[in-house]
């Protein structure tokens, strides 16, 4: 059976104190519940480290981000070994603000991907289209791209290693949601196509997570289609209540 994942992505928020706040009452929550979900928290990087020391075996920290480079002259790059060394687990990897405000490639991510799993940091690999391809009817191209180019030079055990994330561009920030049905679509198209490469067992044992405007009124449906494993949340994972419903729906 293949894990459900709940993952909230906070980008540019909270302050520390904030954050704090934040966690001890996910974890009050999680305490009361009996949800078999692996819950994660992508925190800002100057966030990781405290917080991991506040969560139980219920929660994990990720970072939003890792640099591809292992260590030297990057003023402000942030290494996977550092990130893995002040308590972080996983890593956002190829979110579409990264790739349009950062100009990130396939092949960036690539190398982002391998050094996450050097250190152990387990990658949640971000793959979705633009409006524009979705209207051209691109949209599988443009994913199936995605995927083989980051994510075919992979082992298969490494593989193993990597949830995936679809993200629909068009989707994010927007109040725009994918339907069920459109998010199941491309889901079992991506693990059809991780199918191809790795074969059934891996494909079918993969966590596929849907983002894009995720929240607590369409979690339910989005969650109760077969290829889609549960959730990386942007605005809705803000507020701790909204969060909580989202967990709770899977």
């Amino acid at each position: 059976m293949r894990r459900k994942v709940i993952a909230g992505n906070w980008k540019l928020n909270k302050t520390i104190e904030e954050a704090e706040i934040y966690i001890n009452e996910l974890k009050q929550n999680l305490d009361e519940s009996e949800s078999e979900v692996t819950v994660i928290i992508g925190a800002p990087l100057t966030h990781i480290h405290s917080l991991s020391t506040l969560c139980d075996e219920k929660i994990s920290i990720s970072s939003q981000d890792c640099s591809q480079h292992v260590s030297g002259a990057y003023t402000g790059e942030v290494s996977a070994q550092m990130l893995f060394s002040v308590g972080a687990t996983f890593a956002i990897v190829g979110h579409s603000e990264r790739r349009a405000y950062h100009n990130e490639t396939n092949a960036d991510i690539a190398i982002k991907i391998d050094r996450c799993l050097e250190e152990n940091l387990q990658p949640i690999y971000c793959c979705g289209e633009q409006l524009s391809e979705r209207e051209n009817q691109s949209h599988f191209e443009v994913v199936k791209q995605q995927i083989e180019e980051a994510l075919f030079h992979l082992t298969t055990q490494q593989i193993k290693s990597v949830i995936v994330a679809y993200e629909p561009v068009w989707a994010i920030g927007t109040g725009k949601t994918a339907s069920a049905e459109q998010a199941q679509e491309m889901h079992a198209f991506i693990r059809s196509t991780i199918n191809t490469k790795y074969g059934n067992e891996i494909a079918q044992n993969m966590s596929i997570l849907y983002g894009g405007s995720c929240k607590p009124n369409n979690a339910e449906e989005l969650f109760s289609k077969n290829d889609v494993d549960g959730g990386l949340i942007g605005g809705a994972s803000l507020n701790p209540s909204d969060f909580i419903q989202i967990i709770n729906a899977i």
